[in-house]
């Protein structure tokens, strides 16, 4: 998969932009869903493989430096394109996904909406299985960047669900001893709850059904795109299609 540099939006220099294209499409020659997908989530809590799975490649990094800290420091954009991957309308139709990950210590609204200036579609919350946790804060940064109808564009992502098996703990059963701020969490979000195996071959294995459950999360709100609330922006809702 070919990796290239997107142009920048003016006035966007600190943030890298990446473009992964199988090839250049002509839209008037194909039919295309592009999907704007965020991802959120703590340091080291799976962002970077998450995005890699859901594009079906590694060019996320991933991994942490030798002091701990994330190996993101900035917004990240990767897009990729499948083509006939679903029927809509009667029609053979492509999935144009665009990634953008998001460093943990980010705080500015701005950068998401020049990344994604049409607005947001999906909203990915990653979490580890493995750790415990009670990142309110994660909530209180949706709050910021949308309106309190970010739960119907969300889908929460379990990373590191291969400990749990280690542990002898099936999922449903996950779901009722972790932490309460986890547990409304879950419920919270209409696009439910995915448990990634971190043992497995990411793009090849569980990637495909990340996307699908992301695609129908989509559908359901009739690919509509929350725009991103900043300074000069503060509408709630866009209508894309």
């Amino acid at each position: 998969m070919d990796l290239q540099t997107e142009p920048r939006h003016r006035g966007n220099n600190q943030f890298l932009t990446l473009g992964s294209w199988g090839r250049r499409l002509a839209d008037d020659q194909r039919n295309v869903l592009a999907l704007n997908v965020l991802l959120l989530g703590d340091r080291q809590s799976g962002r970077s493989s998450v995005g890699n799975a859901l594009i079906g490649g590694e060019e996320f990094p991933t991994g942490a430096s030798i002091s701990g800290a994330s190996t993101t420091t900035a917004c990240q954009l990767l897009r990729r394109n499948f083509q006939s991957y679903f029927r809509r309308q009667g029609a053979e139709s492509d999935l144009m996904l665009r990634v953008v990950d998001t460093p943990p210590s980010w705080s500015r609204p701005q950068s998401v909406h020049e990344l994604c200036p049409e607005g947001v579609h999906v909203i990915v919350l990653v979490v580890r299985a493995d750790l415990p946790h009670d990142s309110t804060h994660l909530e209180e940064q949706l709050e910021t960047l949308f309106s309190p109808e970010w739960r119907r564009h969300a889908l929460l992502v379990l990373t590191h669900a291969d400990h749990l098996e280690k542990a002898g703990l099936q999922p449903s059963a996950y779901l009722t001893q972790t932490s309460d701020w986890l547990r409304a969490l879950a419920e919270a979000v209409e696009g439910g709850v995915f448990f990634l195996d971190n043992s497995c071959d990411w793009p090849s294995v569980r990637g495909r059904p990340l996307r699908d459950q992301l695609l129908h999360l989509s559908a359901r709100n009739h690919h509509r795109a929350m725009a991103v609330r900043t300074e000069v922006n503060s509408d709630s809702t866009l209508e894309k299609n």
